[in-house]
């Protein structure tokens, strides 16, 4: 940060929920075809799946992303000496079912964006449904985010942003 503004060369995201087999793992997607701006995303859970919803990734893989590096993965990968520093953390489930998100470094800027677990459904056409509304609201969130000028925007400015970010609901 310089003189209270934030100031990045490539700006670390993580977005997490409990499984990471499906509204992370797709914003991990998202972000990283977007964010294509100097953003490097990341997606993880508390509780991970053993590997992310295959709806999910034949969705992503039909509109064109990159699906290749996808898995679910401990948000614990992310809170040892060496791992990547973040500059954000999105939670995008409530409350981890009664867990604390973890300390990534301290100095991340976080925010919570809860969405309903596509998991919770069995699969079929009310799932695809919910995978199909959660990229939509997914994409125009990150879409957003990634437009910020945070070159002009103190740690709080940005974290009022996001907060604001949550409350994006269907277009």
């Amino acid at each position: 940060m310089i003189h209270g503004r934030l100031s990045y060369t490539a700006i670390s995201t993580t977005l997490t929920d409990t499984t990471n087999s499906a509204r992370s793992s797709m914003a991990e997607a998202i972000l990283n075809r977007i964010g294509d701006r100097g953003f490097r995303a990341f997606s993880a859970g508390s509780d991970p799946a053993p590997e992310p919803m295959p709806e999910v990734i034949e969705r992503l893989a039909v509109l064109g992303h990159d699906v290749g590096g996808l898995r679910s993965k401990s948000w614990e990968a992310f809170t040892h000496d060496g791992a990547p520093p973040m500059d954000f953390v999105i939670a995008l489930c409530d409350g981890f079912e009664g867990r604390a998100c973890p300390d990534f470094g301290g100095v991340a800027v976080t925010a919570e964006w809860p969405l309903p677990d596509p998991a919770r459904f069995e699969a079929g056409a009310q799932r695809l449904l919910l995978i199909n509304e959660l990229y939509a609201s997914l994409r125009r969130r990150l879409e957003a985010f990634a437009n910020l000028p945070f070159a002009s925007l103190d740690r709080q400015a940005v974290k009022v942003w996001l907060d604001e970010l949550a409350d994006v609901v269907r277009a």
